[in-house]
Parts: structure tokens; sequence; C-alpha cells
């Protein structure tokens, strides 16, 4: 029951927010590189930090992790409707990720690792961010993600927290999990959720003591270095909008359908998340096998990629 008002309130929140957003006029209007081709209400991920702040109340997290969510999430949503210079977000991401370390009690660690989870926890922020470029695919990559934290037995403790945000997700989903969107996650929902994600990956590794579980966010991060090399490579702005990403030649040069293109990274990265709780569970999960596995899935993206390309060439000659 408690559950049941839980995705109720949420969804009540989602609809008295759109009403906010088009009184205030929070869009996203097409522009060429954009994968929409109508305004659209901008903003709808602010449910992820709000539904942290409703499960610190319900005593399902700490105040650490509720402040750094709820901090980056209030700057994103600041800059979704006024942009704000780097310095701002860069201090709040900052801000935030200490709390994380704090909450973790990563102070405790040897100095040489906090410089290393800080680039890696910034990083991994902002291509969670990147990714966010067609309908449903942050909020069906976050609940695979989601569903694969629930599943550790590690995090039995954390479940009603986990549950919270998945329902957050289904409620988002809803406006946003269509061929024509209702809302956007905006950066408030992308970087919100990212953060949090990121505070479960980094619990999750030294917890365990199992680096592999890395792979939880290898399609993701895949897609997203290989990109910002291939940009590099071409000389071009990392920080500009772009439509760069496989799954962005998928879903709009190739006209792939963006639900089923996002359904296929969600469901990707939950076979490779099936995989890798195998084998830790065999006791397999050595740094040979996550260094091939990567390697392997690399490959095979930069062959997928190229296959795409070559084939979007070929239509525009």
């Amino acid at each position: 029951m408690e559950y049941i008002l839980l995705i109720l309130l949420f969804v009540s929140i989602e609809l008295l927010y759109f009403k906010i957003a088009e009184a205030c006029h929070i869009i996203d209007k097409p522009n060429t590189r954009s994968s929409h081709t109508a305004v659209t209400l901008r903003g709808g991920g602010i449910i992820f930090p709000i539904a942290t702040f409703i499960a610190f109340f319900m005593g399902y997290v700490s105040w650490p992790l509720t402040a750094a969510v709820v901090l980056v999430g209030l700057v994103s949503f600041i800059d979704d409707m006024i942009p704000l210079p780097q310095l701002p977000r860069f201090l709040a991401h900052l801000i935030a990720v200490g709390l994380v370390f704090f909450e973790l009690n990563l102070f405790y660690q040897p100095l040489w690792i906090l410089p290393i989870l800080l680039v890696l926890m910034i990083g991994w922020v902002n291509a969670f961010n990147f990714m966010d470029g067609i309908n449903g695919i942050t909020v069906l990559y976050a609940m695979a993600a989601l569903l694969s934290f629930s599943f550790l037995p590690i995090h039995s403790a954390h479940l009603p927290l986990l549950l919270t945000m998945g329902l957050a997700c289904i409620a988002f989903g809803i406006f946003n999990v269509r061929n024509k969107a209702k809302t956007f996650a905006g950066d408030v929902g992308s970087i919100s959720m990212a953060l949090f994600l990121g505070y479960f990956m980094i619990k999750t590794i030294f917890v365990t003591g199992q680096v592999g579980y890395i792979l939880f966010f290898s399609v993701y991060g895949i897609d997203a270095v290989v990109t910002i090399v291939s940009r590099l490579m071409k000389k071009e702005n990392i920080f500009q909008p772009h439509r760069s990403h496989l799954y962005q030649y998928l879903a709009n040069e190739m006209g792939h359908y963006q639900i089923v293109v996002a359904f296929i990274y969600a469901v990707l990265q939950l076979i490779i998340n099936g995989l890798v709780v195998y084998m830790d569970a065999r006791g397999e999960l050595s740094l040979s096998f996550v260094l091939m596995i990567l390697v392997v899935l690399t490959l095979l993206y930069i062959l997928i990629r190229s296959f795409v390309h070559r084939k979007m060439i070929l239509r525009k000659s």
C-alpha cells in the first residue's frame, strides 16, 4: 500500500510540475542538433531529487546522500531555466561528490584514491548527462541499474530507497517513454540520477572488493568515451551539443524508433549485469575477465558504429 501511494504521489507531482513548467515556459525547442521535432516540457526529471527528499523523511536514505542529490538537482534545475557558467555547476558537483565520499567514509582511504574517484564520479555524471538524448534512454537505463543494484544482497537494507527511486522512474517514464514525449528529464533529472547511481556503484565496489561491478555502467561508458575520443580526433568542442553517439545515429539518421533504441541499450546492460553477478557468484569475476569484457564490448561497439556510419554516408550520397 505504501508503494502504491508513492507512485500516485509521484505521478501527481509530475502533473503539477507540468502546469508550472507550462506557465514558466520551461521548454525544449527543437534545433538542428535535437532528436525531437516538437516543443517539449523540460525538467520532468525533477521527480528524482524530490523522490530522494521524500525518501529521507521516510527514513530510507541518509542526509549526506540526500543533500548531494538535492544540491546537484537544484543547481541543474536553475541551469535548465537560466544557463549557468561552468564554475557554479562544477562547484555543486564537487561538493556533492564530497558528500558522497563522506557518506561512504572514503576520507579514511589512502589519499591517492580520492582524486581518482573524484575524476571518475565527475566523468560519470557528465557522461550520463551527455547520453540523455532520446526518449526513454535515461529512465530505462536508470531502471536497469536500479534493478541490478537491488538484486545484490549487500544492498538489502537499501531496498526501500531503490524501490522508491524505481517508482519515481516509473512515474517519469509514463510521460517520457513515448514516441512523442510529454517531458524530458533535463539536467535536473539526468545529473541527479547519475550521482545517485554513482553512489551505489562506489559502495558496491568497496563493499564487495570487486572492481568488476564497474561493468554495470559499461554500455553508457563505452558509448560516451568512444564518442568523446572520436570528437576530439575531429577537433570538435566536446562540450557543445551534438548528435554523434551511436544511439543518436540509430534513432536520428537511421530512423529507428527512439524507444526501441533506448530499450536495446537498457536490455543489453541488464544482460551484462546478469553476467557480472553470475561470474562473481562463481568467484570468477577476475580483473582479466573484466578487461576482456571491456575490450570485446568496445571492439563490438566500434564495429557497429563504423557499420552504421558507413550506411549513413551511403544514404546521403
